[in-house]
């Protein structure tokens, strides 16, 4: 239980596809960086995602808007 309360505290973002084909990687944490989920997104999509003990870092490729604790960031192609 109090793994999953600490699941819940850690940061969320969200991305918005604004084109097809937008692609989200996550990278993982330690000593090797290496991708180790994909996803691909249509035009209008949203994915909410959590960095985790396992997911230090997200790439997104393609237009999208992220949304984040500090704004929005507007991607480009």
């Amino acid at each position: 239980m109090e793994k999953e309360i600490n699941a819940m505290e850690n940061d969320y973002v969200c991305v918005k596809a604004l084109q097809a084909g937008t692609q989200i990687i996550g990278l993982t944490r330690g000593g090797e960086t290496k991708s180790h989920h994909t996803e691909n997104l249509d035009k209008g999509e949203v994915l909410i995602m959590q960095f985790t003990e396992r997911t230090s870092a997200i790439k997104v490729r393609g237009n999208a808007e992220v949304y984040t604790k500090f704004g929005i960031i507007k991607t480009e192609k």
